[in-house]
């Protein structure tokens, strides 16, 4: 038996532990029940394994989230970003009517005025193959004081360094950042100008 099947299968025995247990008599309609259940699950499953890989293939950036607007033309949530070099930037979420991009505008509103780990991707603009959009796929909040998990900042001065661990290190040790520890954004950012230059 395969991998395939045996999460088909995890999915149906997640979806008759949802149903509860079957009525004396009723076995078609909880049938029915369970099937609709797992056919829902698997959809799930689809969306957050899409997520997941939007997720991992994310550039990610500190900033600053200062307002949340809609965008009349395009109903996305627009969000204003104060990155620590001072620069503003702004970002669009999915549309508004879609549950992703209502979810995502409600995450933000949330977040504003506080420091925010963010997680973006580039969609091409319909119809325009060379021009592309920056689109959040996420966004953690940091806190209003701005700290930054240790584990987040070394993964975010990798990426800086373009993925070479020797110059991250390096940029790391250079700006004397801690081993373990949060760090805060103005450390993170030493760190991440240091592990550009070294390139």
């Amino acid at each position: 038996m395969g991998g395939v099947e045996n999460s088909h299968y995890s999915l149906v025995i997640a979806a008759a532990q949802a149903a509860g247990p079957c009525p004396e008599g009723e076995e078609a309609a909880w049938g029915r029940r369970v099937h609709a259940l797992t056919v829902d699950l698997h959809l799930i499953a689809q969306q957050a394994r899409q997520d997941i890989e939007r997720l991992e293939s994310a550039r990610t950036f500190i900033a600053f989230l200062e307002k949340v607007e809609i965008e009349e033309s395009s109903r996305r949530g627009l969000l204003t970003l104060r990155l620590p070099s001072g620069e503003s930037e702004p970002i669009r979420t999915e549309q508004k009517d879609t549950d992703r991009g209502h979810a995502l505008i409600e995450r933000a509103r949330s977040l504003e005025g506080r420091w925010v780990l963010v997680y973006r991707y580039n969609e091409r603009k319909t119809g325009q193959r060379n021009q592309s959009v920056r689109m959040l796929a996420h966004v953690m909040d940091l806190g209003a004081d701005g700290t930054v998990p240790n584990t987040t900042a070394k993964k975010v001065v990798l990426q800086e360094a373009g993925g070479d661990v020797a110059r991250a290190q390096q940029a790391w040790t250079l700006t004397g950042l801690p081993g373990a520890g949060p760090v805060s954004v103005d450390q993170l950012e030493q760190a991440r100008m240091a592990a550009r230059e070294a390139g």
